[in-house]
This record gives structure tokens, sequence and C-alpha cells, in this order.
């Protein structure tokens, strides 16, 4: 069996853009991968609503991803394959954080993965969805702005150039998923529907031994 680990945020929890939840198993990406994989599979879930990479959130505990993948990453031990997506609440105004700095606390989080995993993994780099215009206006996301807005419409050059140097993967969410109109920030069904799909050709590329069912 290959144990996949997929470590993110609230658009890998599967945070209803509504707010009235988390999607089921049969909407979330992840939950869509599993199915898709079948059962020689193990997608393991480790999604977070407000984690970031390095940053810490003093309104809520326990969001600083670095802080935690370590633990993930052993106590699920061994894993094939790692998933990263993070960075969009790197983007919120208290961190004041550029794209470039995001992306490093991205790269010093894969490091620790790294540290604490039993065998080599293959590392998949996923930069998140943008953040749709007017996400920190009057109700949506005060934690957000506009200069938000334009960070992470700066994450995938820097994300890229991470996954780049150091022969990581790459996927850029933004291409295939995008964020829901009702909140601006989270992908609604259809979005995980796609990027589940996207995530699916990309484990076919990296383990290419394997025999994945795409019914």
């Amino acid at each position: 069996m290959k144990n996949i680990l997929c470590f993110g945020d609230s658009n890998t929890y599967g945070y209803i853009p509504d707010e009235s939840g988390r999607f089921d198993s049969d909407t979330r990406w992840t939950g869509r991968l599993q199915k898709m994989l079948g059962e020689e599979y193990h997608i393991i879930e480790e999604g977070l609503c407000g984690r970031t990479s390095v940053f810490q959130d003093d309104l809520r505990e326990g969001r600083r991803g670095i802080d935690v993948v370590g633990v993930a990453v052993e106590s699920h031990n061994p894993l094939d394959m790692l998933i990263v997506m993070l960075g969009t609440n790197d983007c919120k105004t208290r961190y004041g954080a550029s794209a470039e700095v995001i992306a490093k606390g991205v790269e010093e989080l894969i490091e620790k993965a790294k540290s604490f995993a039993a065998k080599e993994l293959k590392i998949l780099v996923v930069s998140p969805i943008l953040l749709k215009e007017g996400v920190g206006a009057d109700g949506f996301d005060p934690e957000f702005d506009a200069h938000s807005e334009l960070v992470s419409r700066k994450l995938s050059k820097a994300y890229r150039a991470v996954a780049e140097s150091h022969g990581y993967d790459f996927l850029d969410a933004a291409k295939v998923s995008e964020a829901s109109e009702r909140d601006r920030e989270h992908m609604d069904a259809v979005g995980h529907e796609a990027l589940a799909e996207a995530i699916l050709k990309k484990i076919q590329q990296m383990l290419p031994n394997s025999e994945i069912v795409t019914a």
C-alpha cells in the first residue's frame, strides 16, 4: 500500500464556502482522490483551517504548520509521498509576508517533514488557489485585503522556484481550480473535483509503476 500524506489548510480540510461545515469525503478533493486511487493507496488527510507554513496565529492555537508536520509524518510512517498545499493563510495582513518569504516557509516546512520520514519521500508542492478580488470586503474575510490578493497571485512563481531548486514536483492549483464566489477564499464542490483530478495526474507521473483506478 502506498501512503500519501496531504498536508494543508482549510482547502484540504474541505471547508464549505457557505460556512455550513465540512464537505463529506465524497466531495472534498482528498476523499475523491482516495476513491480514484483505490484500495492500494492510503490518502492521509491533514488539513486544518487557518494553518500557515511558519507564522504564528495569535488568535488560534496550533496553526503553525512547521510545528506539527514532523509529528504528522512520524505518526504515519512509512510514507511514500507528501503533498503540501499551504500559503493562503500566510497572505493575511497581520503577517505582512511577501510571496518569496511564504515560499521560504513552505521550503523549511518540507525540509522538516523529510527529516522525520522513515524513507525518501516523493514531494508534491502545490501553490494554492488565488484569493478572489474583494475577499477582504465587508461581509467576507477581514483578515485579508487587496495586498493579500496581490501576494496570492505571486505564490505560484515563488513555489515553482522552490520546487525546481530541490527537484520536487509542482502543481499550480490556480490553473485548475478557483475560490467560490460565495466567500472568495474556499473551493466549492466543483473546485474540489477539478483539483482531485489534477493531483491524480501528478501521482500517475510520480508513481509510474502503480496501478491506479480512475473510474
